[in-house]
């Protein structure tokens, strides 16, 4: 796969997340394609620039963050979204490598996007169309046609996040405010994005409401992270997955599980 942008939103407090999840997607997939774009306020946050990994500076908000990643950057490139809320902790990669580049070089569909992970609403049928598109290896995908799961990892053209972050008001006082504002939001249609039939990865989540989620928290210790202490002070004791629950977590602790859906046989995370 060519190179492609990563683009993390995030900001200097929750450094640590971001460190993690870069960490992560070297040891999970050493070769993946990715330059990591982080934002940044205060220079000493730039501790580990890279071949991989950039830091531009932003403004601490939301808005202006997130669009001066993308600002040279045209409409049309690919990019991997993903924010430091997200973790992966098992990706088929060869599998999603060759899905993406159907999707990135399909002649016949000017497709905007590929989520991988279907989990939580992705089963639900009100957020896709229904169109099932088959490739040539005869993976299938569902169009998507609002921005529902937006935050999770995924290959996406710059147009898609552009549009959406312009559209959102200019002060955003909280990150999850975002979700509904997203809500009121028309994508337009030929912004088309896919998520996979089947899923291929298992994502973590890093925080819930400003604290490191138990999951994360014992992966950063399993990783040998120094864990800044105002994340140490107030550990959630939820654990929080999308797409499967890892191998041998079950035993370990709670999870937090959305429902059982029987006509999939599947618990939705």
């Amino acid at each position: 796969m060519p190179k492609i942008f990563a683009i993390v939103m995030t900001y200097d407090k929750n450094r640590i997340m971001t460190e993690h999840m870069i960490y992560k997607y070297n040891q999970i997939w050493p070769d993946h394609p990715f330059i990591f774009r982080i934002p940044y306020q205060d220079a000493n946050t730039c501790i580990h620039e890279s071949d991989q990994i950039q830091y531009i500076q932003t403004d601490k908000s939301i808005k202006p963050s997130v669009l001066r990643l993308l600002e040279d950057l045209d409409d049309e490139a690919w990019i991997y979204w993903c924010i430091d809320d997200k973790y992966p902790i098992e990706l088929e990669t060869d599998k999603i490598s060759a899905m993406f580049e159907w999707v990135a070089t399909n002649t016949g569909q000017s497709w905007s996007g590929l989520l991988f992970c279907r989990c939580r609403s992705m089963w639900n049928k009100n957020y896709l169309t229904n169109d099932l598109i088959t490739d040539a290896d005869g993976n299938q995908y569902h169009e998507r046609n609002t921005y529902e799961q937006i935050w999770i990892h995924q290959f996406l053209k710059v147009k898609v996040i552009r549009h959406l972050f312009n559209a959102f008001p200019d002060q955003i006082p909280l990150a999850r405010s975002m979700d509904l504002y997203k809500e009121t939001i028309q994508k337009p249609y030929d912004h088309r994005i896919l998520v996979t039939d089947h899923n291929f990865s298992t994502f973590g989540e890093s925080s819930s409401y400003g604290k490191l989620t138990r999951n994360c928290y014992q992966s950063l210790l399993d990783n040998n992270f120094t864990i800044p202490t105002e994340f140490q002070e107030d550990i959630d004791e939820e654990s929080i997955f999308m797409g499967h629950i890892p191998k041998g977590f079950i035993e370990k602790g709670k999870y937090k599980c959305k429902r059982l859906v029987p006509m999939f046989n599947k618990l939705l995370y």
